[in-house]
Formats: C-alpha cells, sequence, structure tokens
C-alpha cells in the first residue's frame, strides 16, 4: 500500500501547479492557429500557377495579419492576464492605435516582430510540449488502459506486464520532463512577451515621468489651494477677532474715564498690541495669498504690491486672460520676494517688474539699479525662490554684477 501511495505522489507531483501554464500554451497556439489559417487560406483554396498569383498569395494575408496586428496584440495581452494574471502594459497608454501609425511606430513594430516570428516558433515548441504531455499521459497510465485490449491478446502476450512497467516508468518521466518545459517555455513566452509586446524601457521611463510631472503638478495646486484657504481661515476668523478685540478695548479707553492710571496704562498696551497684532496679520495674509490676486488677478496685485514697497516701482502686464492659480501664485510671490530683496539688500533708487506672456510662457522681470552681488545661494531668499519655481517646470535666472544693475528672469509655463 505504501508502494502505491509513492508511486502515486511520483505521477501526480509533476501536475501540481502545472494546469496554468498548460492553459497558457494551448490557448497561445489556438491564436497562432489563426493567423496560420489566414497565411494558408489562399493555398487552401487554390495552387497559384503565375508568379504574381504566388505574390499576392503571401502579400495579400500578410498585409491582413499586419492590419489585424492591434487586435492579435490585445488578444495576447488578455491571454497573459487570464491565464497567467500577467499584465503586460500597453505601449500606447490602454488605447488602440490605428494603422498605419501603429506600423510606423518602434512598438507596433516589435508587436509585429512577435505575432510574425516568435509567435510560429513559441507556438511550435508549445505543440511538441503538448504532444509530450500527450505521450506522457499515455504511457504513465498504461495499467488504466491496457484493461481495453481485448483479451485474447492479452492471453498471447503475457509479458505485457515487463514493458508495461517499463512504459509507466518512462512516462513519469515524460511528465516530469513535459512540466518542466511547460515552465520554462511561459516564462521565455512572459519574457519575449514583456519586450515585444509592452513599452519600452525608454517609454517606461518617459510614461514615468509623465505620471510623476503630472503628480507634481496636482501636488502643487494641492499646496496652493491649502494656502487659500488658510489665508481665508486667517482673514475671516482670527484676524476678525482681533478687529473686533481692538475695537472693544478702544470703546473701553474711551468710554470709562474714571479707571485707575494703572488700568488705563494697561488698556493703552493692549489696544496697541492688538492693533500691531492686526497688522502683523493681515501682512502674514498677505503673504500666504492675497486676496487680490485671487478676485483681480496678477495685474491689480502686482500693482498693489508696488505701492506699499518703499521703492519707486514701475509695474507693466500684459496678459489678455487669466492664468492658472498655481501660476498667479508663484508669479506673485516671485515679485514680491524680488522687491523684498530690493529693499533689504539692494540699495536701489528704483525698480521695474514686466511681466509678459510670450506662447506658453509667461515671462517675469525683475530689474532694480541697486548695487548688485545677487547670487543664487547667496542667502537671499532666491534659492528657495528658484526651488518654487521649479516645481512647476520654470526656470529663473539671476544677473547681478557687482555695481548693478540686478536682473531676475523667470520663466513659466503658461497654463491657461
Amino acid at each position: 500500500m505504501r508502494i502505491v501511495t509513492r508511486l502515486r505522489g511520483l505521477v501526480l507531483r509533476p501536475l501540481r501547479g502545472v494546469g496554468r501554464p498548460v492553459a497558457f500554451l494551448a490557448t497561445g497556439l489556438l491564436i497562432q492557429f489563426g493567423v496560420l489559417l489566414v497565411m494558408a487560406l489562399p493555398w487552401i483554396f487554390f495552387v497559384p500557377q503565375s508568379a504574381g498569383v504566388v505574390l499576392l498569395a503571401v502579400v495579400v494575408p500578410l498585409a491582413a495579419v499586419v492590419f489585424a496586428g492591434p487586435l492579435l496584440t490585445e488578444a495576447q495581452h488578455a491571454r497573459f492576464r487570464v491565464r497567467l494574471g500577467v499584465d503586460i502594459p500597453s505601449p500606447y497608454g490602454g488605447r488602440r492605435p490605428r494603422q498605419p501609425a501603429w506600423l510606423r511606430s518602434r512598438a507596433g513594430r516589435r508587436q509585429l516582430l512577435y505575432h510574425l516570428l516568435d509567435g510560429p516558433l513559441l507556438s511550435l515548441a508549445a505543440l511538441l510540449v503538448l504532444l509530450t504531455w500527450a505521450a506522457a499521459l499515455a504511457a504513465s497510465s498504461v495499467y488504466l488502459w491496457i484493461w481495453l485490449v481485448p483479451l485474447d491478446w492479452r492471453l498471447q502476450h503475457l509479458g505485457y506486464s515487463t514493458w508495461a512497467a517499463y512504459l509507466t516508468a518512462a512516462g513519469i518521466g515524460l511528465l516530469h520532463l513535459a512540466a518542466w518545459l511547460s515552465h520554462a517555455l511561459t516564462g521565455l513566452d512572459t519574457r519575449l512577451a514583456s519586450v515585444l509586446l509592452g513599452p519600452s524601457r525608454a517609454e517606461q521611463l518617459a510614461r514615468r515621468v509623465e505620471a510623476l510631472t503630472e503628480s507634481r503638478a496636482g501636488l502643487v495646486d494641492v499646496v496652493d489651494a491649502e494656502r487659500r484657504r488658510i489665508e481665508r481661515d486667517l482673514h475671516d476668523g482670527a484676524q476678525q477677532r482681533l478687529v473686533s478685540l481692538a475695537v472693544n478695548l478702544g470703546i473701553a479707553k474711551a468710554t470709562f474715564d474714571d479707571l485707575p492710571e494703572d488700568v488705563r496704562r494697561v488698556i493703552d498696551e493692549a489696544h496697541r498690541e492688538a492693533k500691531e497684532a492686526i497688522e502683523e496679520l493681515s501682512s502674514l495674509v498677505r503673504g500666504l495669498h492675497p486676496a487680490v490676486l485671487e478676485d483681480r488677478g496678477l495685474d491689480a496685485a502686482l500693482s498693489g504690491l508696488a505701492a506699499r514697497v518703499p521703492v519707486p516701482v514701475r509695474v507693466t502686464v500684459e496678459l489678455t486672460s487669466r492664468l492658472s492659480p498655481t501660476i498667479e501664485s508663484i508669479a506673485y510671490f516671485v515679485v514680491s520676494e524680488a522687491l523684498t530683496n530690493v529693499v533689504k539688500h539692494a540699495e536701489a533708487s528704483e525698480a521695474e517688474v514686466t511681466v509678459v506672456r510670450a506662447g506658453a510662457t509667461l515671462l517675469v522681470v525683475v530689474r532694480d539699479d541697486g548695487v548688485g552681488g545677487a547670487r543664487l545661494g547667496g542667502g537671499t531668499g532666491l534659492s528657495g525662490l528658484a526651488k518654487r519655481v521649479a516645481s512647476v517646470d520654470g526656470t529663473l535666472s539671476v544677473d547681478s554684477p557687482a555695481g548693478g544693475p540686478t536682473v531676475i528672469t523667470v520663466e513659466l509655463p503658461c497654463v491657461p
């Protein structure tokens, strides 16, 4: 009994986990059989006699296979996904390309190479593997079907049990070989299909860069929206409470005349601190996201910014339409930081801000007649500004020789 159990385990062990590879190879054989049938149709119905007819009998089926290339690719993708759980991404981002664009693309030519060369060779190998399975199953189960042989034959060949035992052993060996060949051929087909039916490494990197760019743009938009929300909360919440506090303190100071001097001094100090807090909070709110930028656009926001700078600033804005909130916000903070540097470090007598849209680029130029010497990484905030500009694929350059003038030029992708 123990021998029978061991023999059964020896026979069944190769069959474990081999169902999916065998079904995968059989499905590929069916797909390739359809391709070969299309190629052989002219030769099935008639035998070409002239060279021109022979050429047509070859070219027309080949053209049909080429025309059906995208459909064949989708069928192969479905085979890998359903039979093996392997998802080969489409080089075209999930959309079906049209002829002749498919054939002109590198991905289309790689797929055609698979359908016309690798596919037939792999299908031939799959056919041999399936025949090996058939022979292995027939040989290893000889003791099951030998009873179908007429009794007279078995009585005349009493030594059949000896060669049946050899045949069973050979069948078990073939089972192991067929299982190994199935897994090996499936792995080879998967590797070839990943290279020929999927995107190349360069295409994968390009798609990854595109996805990261979109993700970064979305993150920048989310951060900008959160900044605007904080600005609204501060303006409508904390700032209004401070205003109310300052008003109440002012009323108390004007109303209660009989207060002791110490109490009046405390109220005066609290009133002054409240007004200073309101001013600081107003500056903070304008720094986060000025309301005028969202309501009236970049031109009005920059004009208001220039009016608050103690240095004369000439502002020129040439825009025919509103830009995206993110680009407007970055342009505003570029000018704000640049004018802050003018006031703190440049010792300038005047400055000029120019904002112009040139095609798909927003050009922001801030110029001053100060002492110069500004540079990226010099501790003037320009490095952080350059990183913020780079977050939307923009560029920032600084031209500031010793003695001036200083010109900061920023180019931003102009998304309407």
